[in-house]
């Protein structure tokens, strides 16, 4: 499992660490993808931090479950965005999204200390 969790990780990361990044040096696609949505550029700086922090927090000790849950949530938007404003296909946001959940999965146990049941 352990092999198995250090691979997920590494994927979400090189994904999240690019696209973060890509956001955040506001690559066109990027800018004219959140044009589209129509909810201003501020939203995607504050996305490309948020993925990039989530990304950062799957390395942390104790914190797997924080990083992967931040980057799922995210992922619900991006699916929400592509079905209902964007288009073409949900289907890169839908597999990182699985990812992430597969990660909270094996970090499960992490999760009574965040619900104060340590």
């Amino acid at each position: 499992m352990k092999y198995l969790s250090i691979g997920l990780r590494a994927l979400l990361t090189l994904a999240f660490v690019a696209a973060g990044g890509a956001k955040l040096a506001g690559a066109e696609m990027m800018v004219a993808t959140y044009e589209a949505i129509g909810v201003g550029q501020w939203f995607r700086y504050l996305t490309g931090i948020v993925e990039i922090v989530g990304a950062i927090l799957l390395w942390v000790p104790n914190r797997q479950i924080v990083g992967a849950a931040i980057l799922g949530a995210t992922m619900v938007g991006a699916v929400l965005a592509h079905l209902l404003i964007l288009g073409p296909s949900a289907v890169p946001a839908i597999v990182l999204g699985l990812i992430s959940a597969a990660v909270l999965y094996i970090y499960r146990s992490q999760l009574p200390a965040y619900l104060g049941r340590a």
